[in-house]
């Protein structure tokens, strides 16, 4: 299946992000993942707040970089293959907009806790493997830093009918 490759394949790189000292966005680049400059907020609040050590990410939705959207309904529209693609994309628009806030993804100490909601039908009840696009892509990039609490819940909608939208908190070095 699709998703085990994927899996492997970013351990593998976990691995070696941690063996060989690389920077986050260094490993970023060997795993073909390129971070973007974050749009601007759709209403009024802000991508990220910061709170002593903690950034809160708002809620992001599944935007690629050249702003196409993923959307759609899991269990109707989407696979869970192409939900978890979602998340992960979704992911990389996190990271961009943390990368954004922070100037360098090194001063994050861990990725405290990541809330998913899933755009899908009542009888679908695989949200959690849909949000491990991003809890892969998060160990697979910090190792241990990047495990956290989560949350992956279905939602009867989503704006724009995206097919994911995820929000986070981290923790960061004291500056």
């Amino acid at each position: 299946m699709k998703i085990n490759f994927v899996l492997f394949t970013l351990f593998v790189f976990a691995f070696v992000n941690y063996s060989h000292g690389q920077t986050p966005e260094q490993t970023l680049t060997k795993m073909g993942v390129e971070l973007f400059a974050p749009t601007k907020s759709a209403g009024n609040y802000v991508k990220a707040v910061r709170s002593g050590n903690l950034v809160f990410l708002a809620g992001h939705v599944s935007t690629r970089a050249d702003g196409t959207g993923i959307t759609g309904k899991l269990g109707k529209d989407l696979t869970v293959d192409q939900g978890y693609e979602a998340a992960r994309t979704t992911t990389i628009s996190l990271l961009s907009t943390l990368k954004a806030e922070l100037g360098e993804l090194a001063l994050v100490r861990r990725i405290v806790k990541v809330t998913g909601f899933v755009n899908s039908t009542p009888d679908f009840t695989d949200q959690p493997k849909v949000i491990n696009g991003c809890s892969d892509l998060l160990v697979a990039l910090f190792g241990d830093k990047g495990k956290h609490a989560r949350s992956a819940v279905g939602m009867a909608a989503l704006p724009s009918n995206y097919a994911v939208e995820i929000e986070m908190i981290v923790e960061i070095e004291r500056q």
